[in-house]
């Protein structure tokens, strides 16, 4: 992950066809300038990922109420097992970190709160962000491949059923402003707190398993 690409190299096609107005145009060095918020997109290996998984419970007490979520079932999970699990990959995001900002994360990211959402037919996040924390995440534990059909089979012009959006200050000509993803089984996401992000709902009468965590600088 770079913050910027050099564009000074030429293409052979270019290099043909150069003229004396053309050749001047190919002694100029340029840079474009990656900006805005870190977006982290990586994958649990499948141990981690069947040991995430063993953390959902339906049985553990209920969050809806701090919650955006227009969803039933949204409950507890413990943040030192979760920690124990993802902690290699919060080394991951340090490098990561360095990368996009260019400087290292000298203090430590702690989880202040996780919780598991079972998401049903027609439930859904509306736009939201996680103010009070520093960074947030979401993993995506289960994904019934119905629910990937219908999204594939989705005629509108609309991000599609199940998929996951983030938005970034407000839309312009020329500039990327959102991400767009339809997460797979595994997938993850560490992003800064405020940012602004949202979930479409599905209609497949399946149910889809992730867990979202927050984190603060120790």
């Amino acid at each position: 992950m770079k913050k910027e690409r050099n564009m000074s190299k030429q293409s052979n096609d270019l290099k043909k066809n150069s003229n004396p107005s053309t050749s001047e145009s190919d002694k100029i060095t340029a840079k474009f300038f990656y900006w805005g918020p870190l977006l982290l997109k990586a994958e649990l290996q499948p141990k981690d990922l069947k040991e995430c998984a063993k953390l959902c419970s339906k049985q553990s007490s209920f969050v809806n109420d701090t919650l955006a979520g227009v969803i039933k079932h949204e409950h507890y999970v413990s943040p030192s097992k979760f920690t124990k699990i993802i902690e290699p990959y919060l080394n991951t995001f340090a490098h990561c970190y360095n990368e996009w900002y260019g400087a290292p994360l000298k203090r430590q990211l702690l989880i202040t709160s996780v919780w598991a959402n079972f998401m049903s037919a027609g439930e859904f996040n509306p736009p939201h962000n996680h103010a009070g924390s520093d960074f947030s995440s979401v993993f995506f534990i289960k994904i019934p491949e119905k629910i990937r059909e219908e999204n594939k089979n989705f005629k509108g012009v609309g991000l599609g059923p199940g998929s996951l959006s983030f938005t970034y200050g407000e839309p312009q000509q020329y500039s990327l402003c959102s991400k767009h993803f339809l997460p797979a089984e595994g997938d993850f996401f560490i992003f800064p707190s405020t940012l602004m992000h949202f979930v479409c709902p599905f209609m497949s009468k399946e149910e889809r398993i992730s867990i979202s965590a927050n984190f603060r600088f120790e």
